[in-house]
C-alpha cells in the first residue's frame, strides 16, 4: 500500500475512525472538559485504565484537538462580542488570505476566526469593551489592512456554545 498515507497518519481515514464508546466520551468531554477520568469511566461503565487510553488515542489521533476554558468576557470587562465579516480584495488572494488570517488571529481582541466560502471571506469573532473600541478594532486593524476590501459588523446579544447548553432568556 503505497498511495502516500502510513497507516496512523493525518491522510489515512482509518487513525480518525470512531467508534460509539469514543463518541460518548468526545460527547461527555464537550461537555465538562474537566470531568475526572475516574468519572469519566464511571459514567461509562468502563474501567478508569481503557477510558485513559481511548482519550490519549483521541488526542494523538488529533480527534479531539484541546481543552479549552469557556470564559465569561463581561466578567473580564469585554461585555461587547461581535461577528465581522470581511471580504478581502480579489487579486494575490492566496497571500493575502494566509497574512491576514496570521496578523488577525494574534489580536487580543479575537476570540475566533474562520476562514469561509460565501459573501465574506473570513468571519473575525471579537470581545470589547464597548462601542469606541470595536470602532477602534474595525477601523486600525481591519479597514486599514490594504488587502481588505469592506467589512461588515454584528453585534452577538448572546452566545451559547452547542455542547454547553442554556436557555435563551
Amino acid at each position: 500500500m503505497d498511495d502516500g498515507a502510513r497507516a496512523g497518519s493525518p491522510n489515512d481515514l482509518r487513525s480518525f475512525a470512531v467508534d460509539a464508546v469514543d463518541v460518548e466520551i468526545i460527547r461527555i468531554l464537550a461537555a465538562d472538559g474537566r470531568i475526572t477520568n475516574v468519572d469519566l469511566a464511571a459514567a461509562l461503565g468502563l474501567a478508569p485504565s481503557t477510558v485513559h487510553a481511548r482519550v490519549r488515542s483521541l488526542v494523538e489521533r488529533g480527534v479531539i484537538t484541546g481543552f479549552h476554558a469557556a470564559v465569561d468576557h463581561r466578567a473580564l470587562g469585554k461585555g461587547l462580542q461581535a461577528i465581522i465579516g470581511v471580504t478581502l480584495r480579489p487579486g494575490a488572494r492566496a497571500g493575502s488570505i494566509r497574512a491576514f488570517a496570521d496578523d488577525v488571529r494574534r489580536l487580543p481582541q479575537v476570540l475566533q476566526v474562520w476562514f469561509v466560502g460565501g459573501t465574506d471571506d473570513f468571519l473575525v469573532h471579537i470581545a470589547v469593551e464597548g462601542s469606541s473600541q470595536m470602532r477602534e478594532f474595525v477601523v486600525e486593524h481591519l479597514s486599514a489592512q490594504q488587502s481588505v476590501a469592506s467589512t461588515r459588523t454584528s453585534i452577538v446579544f448572546e452566545y451559547h456554545r452547542n455542547t454547553v447548553t442554556a436557555p435563551f432568556r
